[in-house]
């Protein structure tokens, strides 16, 4: 009884023993997630890429933005908070028509809008769908745990925002109703 006792708690041992290296293995092989830094996009006016890799040591805000929405005047913020964290935040606008087609125009109407209006000074990307199997890669990202290693996002309108910190990690996402003035959002950009 002894034998067979000690037989099988060397068998258990010895299993558990593989089962760990195996598992151990396998997670090593795992490919590494995809930085927010792996990205870029084109410009409002498509002369030139944003690559994001260049905002490293900054917090950076993605927002979906569009010109003919109830939460447009909501640029005025963004330009302000960028204007006030500027050393240490970057502002990038995603225009998007996917939310009530809220974004008919072209990029030269949109930057002619965006400027004359808002005095935005932010940059712009050009225009690009958000959600779905559409979606751009970096939105993607932004609202997949899979890929960005913190949580799902569904957006469900313009004006939604993402704060990335200084590292290229996600730290949390605003819904379109939060100001960009919202103190929860300030004290995260000043952390």
């Amino acid at each position: 009884m002894k034998k067979i006792l000690l037989s099988a708690i060397l068998f258990t041992t010895i299993a558990l023993v593989i089962y760990s290296f195996t598992n151990r293995k396998e997670k090593k092989s795992n490919p590494p997630k995809i930085s927010f830094y792996d990205f870029s996009i084109k410009s409002l006016d498509g002369k030139s890429t944003i690559n994001f890799s260049s905002f490293k040591g900054k917090k950076v805000l993605c927002v979906n933005t569009a010109s003919m929405c109830g939460f447009t005047r909501q640029y005025d913020g963004l330009e302000k908070l960028y204007e006030k964290y500027k050393n240490k935040l970057v502002i990038i606008g995603f225009p998007c028509n996917q939310f009530g087609e809220q974004e008919p125009w072209d990029a030269k109407q949109i930057g002619e809008f965006c400027k004359g209006r808002y005095n935005v000074s932010f940059p712009l990307t050009e225009k690009i769908i958000v959600k779905g199997d559409s979606a751009h890669a970096i939105y993607k990202w932004l609202t997949q745990k899979e890929m960005n290693g913190v949580k799902d996002v569904k957006i469900r309108w313009n004006f939604g925002k993402f704060l990335i910190d200084e590292k290229g990690k996600f730290v949390e996402y605003f819904p379109s109703d939060t100001e960009p003035e919202d103190p929860k959002l300030s004290s995260l950009i000043e952390k």
